[in-house]
This record gives C-alpha cells, structure tokens and sequence, in this order.
C-alpha cells in the first residue's frame, strides 16, 4: 500500500526558510518512474491549492507563480523522499502543506490538477509569522 508521510514544518518568521520531506513508502522511486509528486497547500475556509511538481521520469519541475524563484522541489531516490525546500518565506505561506502521488503518469509536465493525484499524505503545518 502506498503511503506518504509529511515532515518539517513548523513556526518560521517571515524571511525565514523550512525544508518539508515526503518520504514515500510502498513503491520505489528507482524501480518505478511512472509517478509524478506534487506538494498543495491549504489555508483553513479556502480551496487547496496547488505548489510545485515533481516528474518521476526525469525529475521535471513546476511550480505555481506564487513560489516561484523562492520553492525549490527536488527528490532523493536513495530515501525515497521528496524535498520542498522553502526560502524567503511570508505570512501568506502560511497553511498546511500536503504531497500528493500521481500514478497515472506518464511522463511530461506533472499534471496540477488534485483530481490526478491518488495518494495523500496527512499534512504539515508551516506557519510563517510577521
């Protein structure tokens, strides 16, 4: 059974950085290149949204408009974990954050959409303060 555990938020001041880990289990990044890891996010009343992308086929990247230049996504396959490192944080980062597994992929740009996505981790909280 796939599982994905979420870990490294917390409590941050503005400008600050976090790195939040993926570490995924019941499939192998190594033996298995047709996934795609994608990190959302969620303010509590407001819709998920979605992050940054991870291609498990070549390790192509996206990331929404919003972290651009400041997200950085990456994977270590030794671990079978997925990286978001987070610098020149803000308040408006705050949410929780969520890695998400798309199965149904088959290489490209990882799709953003949530319906993709079949597997879910249980959240981080990241709190970014002013």
């Amino acid at each position: 059974e796939v599982q994905l555990v979420e870990s490294g938020g917390g409590l941050v001041q503005a400008g600050g950085s976090l790195r939040l880990a993926c570490a995924a289990s019941g499939f192998t990044f190594d033996e298995y290149a047709d996934y795609a890891i994608g990190w959302f996010r969620q303010v509590p009343g407001k819709e998920r949204e979605g992050v940054s992308w991870i291609s498990g086929f070549d390790g192509t990247t996206t990331y929404a408009d919003s972290v651009k230049g400041r997200f950085t996504i990456s994977s270590d396959n030794a671990k079978n974990t997925v990286y978001l490192q987070m610098n020149s944080l803000k308040p408006e980062d705050t949410a929780i954050y969520y890695c998400a597994a798309d199965f149904n992929f088959w290489g490209g740009t990882p799709s953003p959409l949530q319906p993709e996505y079949d597997y879910w981790g249980q959240g981080t909280q990241v709190t970014v303060s002013s």
